[in-house]
């Protein structure tokens, strides 16, 4: 039992450190459509059919469904969320050699994690789950449908695109919710490929649905509360993303009242240097989207925060300055600002990010949206964990 409990670990931080960024996530050499390992490699977005590629897709190494956003009960009090399943397959050989033995899990891990904030209290909680297919997880292909103990989301209409979401943060902090597409789906990157480096490993199919309308329901400390806001969801497909240059990545996914959005990350290099991979994409309140690239936008890295739990130093209260399509290319600055600065994740093995939940305030210091913000590789090299 402790062999299997020691080599589930290690697969969680591998999972970690390839879904966050961490050194030598790239694999092998491109051969085809297929790394070394014969993994495969994202490279015709228009091959992948709808609603069927929301589903896994047990033939590239990784993929996770992302989802945040803001939520107000009747009273206005104020909540927010992160749910996160990620799914892991072993090298396709070894998976074949697994599922011919009948060997239990078939060589497919499945990890998730939680968070629900309270903004008047400001208590951040926070759980991890890992799994091996079957055994309390799954996530099927074809569709949409992947379950973590009691934790799931599956799609409740493929017409419609709507989705239902179930997940707690310990006992008496739990939600369900509807969330429903106000706009079609997006693939950021420019030909519906997210490029995070020159290897032609280095990309993913980065799907999108950057305005959900949520209802449903949240308990906190046992205290159920019906609920209503907006959330955001992304579905990365990759076999490899960054390089061993590259420590970690500084994300946002921006929601303006005036209805339009920004999903922008920043790539961090060993030596300082932000990498020209870098990206910024704007959606339009029709759900078109326009690319801009690392030269044409920039972040200003706000005051530091201290965490008492892994002493990571994250420079908290972003600016974003970029061009607005709407006002002719001119600049303008979108400072995130944390609604609580204690939104770390921590877990197995001490690996940990931020990921918090922000407002998003113009140039003159007014609200004009909401946003999640994710901050990763400060809390030291996720590869040195393993």
């Amino acid at each position: 039992m402790k062999s299997q409990q020691s080599e589930i670990l290690i697969r969680t931080l591998t999972v970690i450190c390839l879904a966050l960024g961490g050194p030598g996530a790239v694999l092998g050499k491109l051969n085809g459509d297929f790394n070394g390992e014969g993994y495969r490699i994202p490279s015709n977005p228009d091959a992948l059919e709808f609603p069927q590629a929301h589903g896994s897709h047990p033939d590239f190494r990784l993929e996770w469904w992302y989802l945040t956003g803001h939520l107000y009960t009747e009273t206005e009090r104020r909540f927010a969320f992160q749910a996160t399943f990620f799914r892991y397959a072993d090298p396709p050989e070894e998976r074949r050699n697994l599922i011919s033995n009948r060997d239990f899990g078939a060589g497919l891990i499945h990890l998730a994690h939680m968070a629900i904030l309270d903004t008047e209290s400001g208590e951040h909680a926070h759980r991890e789950r890992i799994n091996r297919e079957g055994w309390d997880a799954v996530a099927k292909e074809g569709g949409l449908d992947i379950r973590n103990g009691n934790w799931s989301l599956r799609m409740t209409d493929e017409t419609r695109e709507t989705l239902e979401l179930r997940g707690t943060a310990g006992a008496g902090n739990e939600f369900t919710l509807e969330l429903e597409p106000e706009k079609p789906r997006v693939f950021f990157g420019e030909h519906g490929l997210s490029l995070k480096g020159e290897e032609p490993t280095s990309r993913s199919y980065y799907i999108s649905f950057p305005r959900l309308r949520a209802e449903g329901s949240l308990s906190w400390q046992g205290e159920r509360h019906g609920v209503s806001g907006r959330a955001w969801m992304d579905h990365e497909i990759s076999s490899g993303q960054l390089t061993d240059e590259q420590i970690g990545w500084d994300w946002a996914g921006i929601q303006l009242d005036d209805g339009r959005e920004i999903m922008t990350f920043q790539l961090r290099r060993k030596d300082g240097a932000i990498d020209p991979f870098s990206y910024l994409g704007w959606v339009d309140r029709n759900g078109e989207l326009r690319h801009y690239g690392a030269g044409e936008f920039h972040w200003e890295l706000g005051e530091e925060w201290e965490s008492p739990e892994t002493g990571a130093r994250y420079p908290l209260g972003i600016v974003v300055v970029a061009p607005d399509p709407e006002l002719d290319g001119a600049e303008t600055r979108l400072t995130l600002k944390p609604l609580v600065k204690e939104q770390e994740f921590v877990g197995r093995g001490g690996l940990a990010y931020w990921e918090g939940a922000c407002d998003v305030l113009d140039r003159d210091g007014e609200k004009v949206g909401t946003a999640f913000v994710e901050m990763t590789g400060y809390a030291g090299s996720l590869q040195g964990r393993l």
